[in-house]
């Protein structure tokens, strides 16, 4: 079933500079400039008047879940800019002490199940990683690129070959603010 026409407005928030050339919308903050570019053949993008305008005509279900993605994005692309995303991990463990350091874009797990060789996360893109004892501050001004870098640490604390009921050691997310 076709669908005539699907749009969502987005206002551009207070103390922001949106602009939008060629499918790429860059938006301009206090904390931060966030590009991101935006294509589909049969969605629109437009900005006019303080007000983001995603746009489809003729679409069917796909493409209608898009305008509402693409919107999301945006509004997530302002908010980083204003406020960034912080991610809280912490550091559990019954066996061995876990060490962590950041060593360029990468987040080093030492020690962890008394493991010789240490574990490696990547950090994505402009998130900071800031290491307090045995809690991780995560923070930066693109909501995917902070989630998926926690994603990144979870992952590389996954308990292997052992009886997950006893080892319950890893980094895990404690909170989300932004």
């Amino acid at each position: 079933m076709r669908i005539h026409r699907v749009s969502e407005e987005v206002a551009v928030t207070k103390g922001i500079t949106a602009d939008l050339k060629d499918n790429v919308l860059t938006v301009k903050g206090p904390k931060g400039t966030v590009s991101r570019r935006f294509f589909h053949p049969r969605v629109r993008m437009a900005l006019a008047g303080g007000k983001i305008t995603v746009e489809a005509r003729e679409v069917s279900r796909r493409e209608k879940a898009l305008v509402g993605t693409w919107a999301a994005h945006s509004k997530n692309m302002m908010k980083g800019v204003i406020e960034p995303y912080l991610y809280r991990m912490k550091a559990v463990y019954a066996h061995f002490p876990i060490k962590m350091q950041v060593k360029g874009n990468e987040l080093l797990i030492e020690n962890f199940l008394g493991e010789h060789h240490p574990r490696r996360a990547p950090i994505l893109g402009d998130t900071k990683v800031a290491i307090k004892g045995q809690e991780l501050e995560l923070v930066g001004t693109v909501l995917e690129l902070v989630g998926q870098t926690a994603a990144n640490i979870e992952n590389a604390t996954r308990v292997r070959n052992r009886d997950p009921r006893v080892f319950q050691d890893g980094i895990f997310i404690t909170s989300k603010e932004g």
